[in-house]
């Protein structure tokens, strides 16, 4: 036979494809924590959704995309008067969700927001709800809702654990996509090869690049592209659902798959590494770990790298405030991580640029006292010319500990330093936070913070009967579990 002839033989699916499958269909969730921490993410999302109603430009990429379209059994938006199609409301609430950079995060090789997954899932189960009953059937619950929220937490955490897609300049979003496919798939009711074939098209899929959240192109596409990816999911899972066949080798086929073309040939550093170093690796299964670790963002909407240099700057405002003309240098010490993203000179052209800057995160709460999203929009920041000048005098240090133990799993700290120099020869002490207030190991001081949270975000959209309404049930985990998801999501129709 020719040597010009390409052997057709179909593979089995990729292994990865498989457990991921196996996971969503037989994976039991037990966990009383899981499912705890899965409510108070539920809470602190569709809070964080709330906020971002309050900024136009988040508002004017929301609804139908032909205006007055009716939708039977259509998904709402939490917080408007939106019902839309479960594909087109994926998007509207993960951009909602995901809009002001307050929503929780997951830190490993690859970073990301495992809540971004909640677009998919909140559309999809308030629809299927919906037909359940008008077709004389059982509700869903929402306990399926945290259910799903548990599982896409972990496809996308654990897949984070050691594969770096930043290393090869992919976002990750491509898991939020992976994550959304998945359970959008398993509450569609899908088969195994339904799963597996969905699957696969969210990997065969084109992936979004990082080059929006760094400078000089950092813009607002960051705080949409998981909805994007979210909805992109649900719509993958009905292309499968409809029969669609799987591509099974997208992963590892040669030349072609996504290891090959996306995962290796632009990283120098994998391409020289031979074939089965250049797949995804995995350090445990699949469980409910990452829901039990993930990390909440409660005192800033700012990227979690700079959370603890925000509340070390908290700290120092007193210390500094009666002698902003006397700075002569500030010096942040910080992980690795945090260099490679956040640390940035030079304008900030927007709030999305300033949002991911660790010195602008660092220079409003030294300067204030405080930080929040209205601190990153244009108006704030020509009136206070002060933040810049901040952000001159600074050096970022990268702390060797700092990046070791961010990387450990027994620790998965986010540590910054800061302290303050005076053009006297004195200064401040230097204020070390290791850990974040929405970190698991300030649980006890982070839970009432982030109901505290979640009730002002509310208190921003609902009179306060229906904040009272909406607080008592979701304070309360047996009863929002048994809720049907549909009259859930009516107390969020305004």
């Amino acid at each position: 036979m020719s040597g010009n002839v390409e052997q057709n033989k179909r593979p089995e699916y990729d292994q990865v494809i498989q457990d991921i499958a196996d996971y969503v269909l037989t994976y039991r969730v037990d966990s009383v924590l899981a499912l705890s921490t899965a409510r108070h993410c539920l809470m602190d999302s569709l809070g964080c959704a709330l906020l971002a109603l309050r900024f136009p430009e988040c508002c004017k990429l929301l609804g139908p995309l032909v205006e007055g379209t009716v939708v039977p059994q259509g998904a709402r938006v939490p917080g408007t008067r939106l019902v839309l199609d479960p594909v087109k409301a994926a998007w509207d609430i993960g951009c909602l969700v995901r809009w002001l950079d307050y929503n929780d995060t997951w830190l490993a090789a690859e970073w990301g927001h495992p809540s971004d997954n909640l677009g998919a899932i909140l559309a999809l189960a308030d629809h299927l709800s919906q037909r359940r009953v008008a077709g004389g059937e059982a509700p869903l619950s929402m306990r399926a809702v945290l259910e799903a929220m548990v599982m896409a937490h972990e496809i996308q955490g654990v897949v984070a654990l050691e594969n770096a897609f930043n290393r090869v300049g992919l976002d990750h979003v491509v898991l939020v996509k992976l994550a959304s496919t998945a359970v959008s798939a398993k509450l569609l009711g899908a088969s195994r090869e339904q799963l597996l074939s969905a699957i696969s098209h969210a990997l065969v899929d084109g992936q979004a690049l990082r080059t929006y959240r760094h400078a000089p192109n950092a813009g607002s596409r960051k705080s949409w592209a998981a909805g994007d990816a979210s909805s992109r999911g649900v719509r993958l899972a009905d292309i499968a659902l409809r029969g669609e066949m799987g591509i099974p080798g997208v992963l590892s086929a040669p030349q072609w798959g996504f290891y090959d073309v996306s995962f290796s040939h632009s990283n120098r550093d994998l391409a020289s590494k031979p074939a089965d170093q250049r797949r995804f690796r995995f350090s445990q299964g699949f469980a409910s770990y990452v829901m039990e670790n993930v990390l909440f963002k409660i005192s800033f909407p700012a990227e979690f790298h700079a959370q603890t240099a925000c509340e070390a700057a908290v700290i120092l405002h007193p210390q500094v405030r009666d002698r902003l003309g006397d700075i002569a240098r500030i010096v942040i010490s910080t992980q690795e991580s945090a260099i490679r993203i956040i640390s940035k000179a030079g304008p900030l052209a927007n709030p999305a640029d300033r949002d991911h800057c660790l010195q602008y995160m660092t220079a409003v709460p030294l300067l204030f006292g405080s930080l929040s999203a209205e601190h990153y929009e244009d108006g704030f920041h020509a009136a206070n010319p002060l933040i810049d000048e901040l952000r001159d005098k600074m050096e970022v240090v990268e702390e060797p500990r700092y990046s070791r133990e961010y990387l450990e799993a027994d620790k998965r700290s986010i540590a910054n330093a800061v302290q303050v120099f005076f053009a006297d020869g004195s200064c401040t002490e230097k204020v070390e936070v290791e850990y974040p207030v929405g970190h698991r190991r300030r649980r006890a001081e982070g839970i009432p913070l982030l109901e505290a949270k979640f009730q002002a975000s509310l208190a921003t959209r609902f009179p306060a009967q229906r904040c009272a309404e909406i607080v008592a049930l979701c304070r309360d985990q047996a009863r929002l579990e048994s809720t049907p998801v549909q009259q859930f999501m009516d107390l969020w129709v305004i």
